[in-house]
């Protein structure tokens, strides 16, 4: 082996090290983030608006792709890594912009969707009213149920989203070699 190889063998080495970092760290905080948020529900009692379950969807998504990663970075699989890294990045990016939406619409700022403002259909008939009020249980999006340092759950998801998007796009960006 050459002097060349060597270096260039622990550069690559340095590089996936520092890729699995930034992907385990993306993969605790959306555990955390996931965790704390049934925790809120299951346990706090806080149930969940449709726009709240829209925004899990990428934490469901993301955490066994974040997992399935790792494991290629650890098998020295750093393309397809690198692509995973990637996608799960542009999930929690785009989880961000619905997080922004629904802080927005809970601030006032524009109107939430009409799933979860409040606004339904009532029926003409009296029986009909009386049948659907013990069905109907609309938990409203354009009202923040909690707030913690002036954000709501959706402003919390935005900084968290965020905070992933940036590890696992790092790792997307350490799992590809610069050769």
């Amino acid at each position: 082996m050459t002097k060349e190889h060597v270096m260039a063998t622990a550069k690559t080495d340095e590089t996936a090290r520092t890729a699995y970092k930034a992907g385990a760290l993306a993969l605790v905080i959306a555990g955390g983030a996931i965790v704390t948020a049934l925790a809120f529900e299951y346990i706090g009692g806080y149930a969940p608006c449709p726009l709240c379950l829209q925004q899990r969807y990428a934490y469901y998504v993301g955490l066994p792709l974040l997992f399935i990663a790792l494991v290629f970075v650890s098998a020295g699989q750093r393309y397809p890594a690198g692509l995973i890294f990637l996608f799960v990045s542009l999930a929690f990016l785009a989880n961000a912009g619905l997080g922004v939406y629904h802080a927005g619409a809970e601030w006032g700022f524009w109107r939430g969707p009409d799933s979860c403002t409040g606004i339904q259909e009532l029926t003409t008939s009296a029986g009909g009213l009386l049948e659907s009020l013990p069905n109907t249980n609309v938990v409203r999006c354009d009202e923040a149920a909690w707030r913690f340092a002036g954000l709501s759950f959706a402003g919390w998801n935005v900084v968290t989203s965020l905070l992933v998007f940036g590890a696992s796009i790092g790792a997307a960006a350490d799992s590809v070699p610069s050769e």
